[in-house]
């Protein structure tokens, strides 16, 4: 190309253009150089609030992190707009959650890894040991594995490996935030199993607006029930309400739990059923399943999200946990007596 750019500017007076882009040419290794060091994060946008605060924790100062569904939205029902496509084809690296969890949304991750874009969902890292697949859900494992902190420590790793791949010089930090993040982890995992193991065995019951605390019900020994399915795309049928309200009474079921990213009505039919036939049942607060709490506040992390999920279900169930949660900072903790279904 250079021969021909020779050629034609031959003449004296194009000289001083000819060098000038010579110049520009042999320059551009070298602006492309000062570019990446005036711009060291990498750019990764991520879908759920937990993965999101899982590649903040681990990218630390080197990555920025881009959310995509807007905090309290459920993933199961929402849609990639047209800025969202812009947003991850100027990434440079996805991470999602994985395992059907945004169903609507897998067309575009597929799309785009095809394109040579790093796409990675999280959940790809876990044991397949630890995956429930329901009968309800054959062929399909259930996506709530952050429900499960020790099976969510998994997740660190995947998320260490594509940044270090990508970004080889700071694999060192990564290695050392991951680290740090796996400690701060084992410690909630610790707490919850210490708290919930205070709920009295005949307390130790919980229902919620839909299927998403079965891996959580599994960990710590709690009979998890979900008025809804395990997808929220699924309507509640009145059979499966009935027979909830009929283990509300004949258990004596004193607490149920309604979730931040969920409607409440089914819970309130619940709470309306059970004292039709002459049962009343308290609401045990809001819980967080498929998004975390407000951005910016403690819930608005996993980490916080988890200790009020740990500590609201201990005290809702008649166990033993303090008010303010495993490390003091509980901003949202909803005593069972302080809310009653909406209107």
């Amino acid at each position: 190309m250079i021969r021909r750019y020779l050629t034609a500017f031959h003449q004296p007076r194009w000289n001083g253009l000819l060098f000038a882009l010579i110049a520009t040419i042999f320059a551009w290794p070298n602006l492309t150089t000062q570019a990446q060091q005036a711009n060291q994060k990498i750019t990764a946008v991520v879908t759920t609030g937990m993965v999101g605060d899982l590649v903040r924790n681990v990218g630390g100062e080197y990555v920025e992190v881009i959310d995509l569904i807007p905090s309290g939205f459920d993933p199961h029902l929402y849609k990639a707009t047209r800025s969202d496509v812009r947003k991850l084809s100027s990434s440079d690296i996805i991470f999602y959650s994985g395992l059907m969890l945004e169903g609507r949304m897998g067309d575009t991750f597929i799309k785009i890894a095809r394109q040579g874009k790093p796409v990675y969902p999280v959940t790809e890292g876990i044991d397949q040991e630890m995956l429930i697949e329901p009968e309800e859900f054959e062929g399909q494992y259930d996506p709530h594995i952050w429900m499960d902190i020790s099976a969510w420590i998994q997740t660190v790793e995947v998320v260490k490996m594509a940044l270090s791949e990508i970004d080889p010089a700071h694999s060192k930090a990564f290695q050392k935030n991951a680290d740090a993040y796996i400690e701060q982890l084992r410690k909630l995992d610790e707490f919850a199993k210490s708290s919930l193991a205070s709920v009295p065995s005949a307390n130790r019951k919980l229902i919620t607006a839909h299927d998403a605390f079965n891996y959580f019900g599994r960990r710590y020994d709690i009979d998890v029930y979900g008025i809804q399915g395990i997808s929220t795309t699924a309507e509640a049928g009145l059979q499966n309400v009935n027979a909830l309200i009929d283990l509300v009474v004949g258990s004596n079921v004193e607490a149920i739990f309604v979730e931040s990213s969920i409607s409440d009505k089914n819970v309130r039919a619940i709470i309306e059923g059970s004292k039709a036939r002459g049962h009343d049942v308290d609401l045990g607060g809001e819980l967080f399943s498929d998004a975390m709490g407000p951005e910016g506040t403690y819930e608005g992390t996993y980490i916080g999200m988890m200790d009020h999920n740990i500590t609201n279900i201990t005290r809702g169930l008649g166990g033993d946990a303090p008010k303010a949660g495993l490390n003091g900072k509980l901003t949202t903790h909803i005593e069972t007596d302080e809310r009653a279904p909406s209107e």
